[in-house]
């Protein structure tokens, strides 16, 4: 199933597995979402709950049991109930089940509402703790942006003009390693080199938007000021990119004790709401 929400200037779908946007486009029909053309990666923007990349051995420890957990959660694979909807919103949930408590040992409810004004698309999370004790997660967006023609003739205007430090991966888990990156007038040029090592990871970013520029025009904006990390990722020779806002990130390779002590995971008390949005900005 599918939901589409629309005003005067952008309509956006989304498929109801995953709470999904898979579309989004301006009055002329231009189209801003990568097609999720499986050759080079099969999704549009789906949600990452309760973690964000991977586990070290695809496993982790709470209250002294191992449970498992692949790659970017679980919700993206879950059948989103639509909840409330408008003409310009639609809110999606997505319950905890017996199923998923087999693998994250947490009640929960978390809700997504995608809502249209003038040339934005607004992203809302809530996270609602359903337990009597802490629950541990990360949550991230993984939205892909659609990039055709010379993927060089793409760059990024960040919100200000920063010495990137990033973090490298090795086998999907942050390294000890970083590298840095120099902005020219707060701009980095895009080239498929930079994503040779899989994604760029940001731990801090003073930025909180990145524009997306063609050619020094402007497309869009991606404004994260709730969120603390950032993705920035590509397959070389794809025609996207992908702008990540999260709260956590991948295991980095040292071990953890206890998932509730994992690096850049978030801590939500009992009965509490976590409350998060970014937004998508059309030029």
């Amino acid at each position: 199933m599918t939901t589409s929400i629309s005003n005067s200037n952008l309509t956006a779908q989304i498929k109801h597995l995953g709470a999904e946007l898979f579309s989004l486009k301006n009055k002329q029909n231009k189209e801003y979402i990568w097609e999720g053309n499986p050759t080079f990666w099969g999704k549009h923007s789906p949600i990452l709950f309760p973690i964000i990349g991977s586990l070290k051995n695809n496993s982790y420890i709470y209250n002294e049991k191992e449970y498992e957990l692949n790659r970017h959660g679980f919700a993206r694979e879950m059948e989103f109930e639509l909840i409330k909807k408008t003409e310009e919103s639609a809110t999606f949930s997505l319950f905890s089940t017996l199923e998923t408590k087999k693998i994250y040992p947490f009640d929960f409810e978390l809700q997504i509402c995608y809502s249209l004004k003038n040339n934005k698309l607004n992203i809302d999370y809530k996270v609602i703790n359903k337990n009597e004790i802490t629950m541990p997660f990360a949550i991230g967006a993984h939205p892909a942006f659609a990039l055709p023609g010379n993927f060089n003739d793409y760059s990024l205007e960040f919100q200000q003009d920063e010495t990137l430090k990033y973090y490298l991966l090795e086998e999907g888990l942050i390294s000890n390693s970083t590298n840095e990156l120099q902005l020219y007038n707060s701009q980095l040029g895009l080239t498929y080199q930079l994503f040779e090592k899989d994604a760029l990871v940001f731990k801090t970013l003073k930025s909180k938007t990145i524009t997306i520029l063609k050619n020094s025009n402007p497309i869009l904006k991606v404004n994260f000021t709730d969120f603390p990390n950032l993705g920035i990722w590509t397959v070389v020779n794809a025609p996207f990119l992908c702008i990540e806002p999260w709260f956590g990130y991948s295991d980095t390779l040292n071990e953890y004790d206890d998932f509730s002590k994992k690096e850049g995971i978030q801590l939500l008390k009992k009965n509490e709401t976590f409350e998060s949005n970014y937004s998508i900005e059309i030029f």
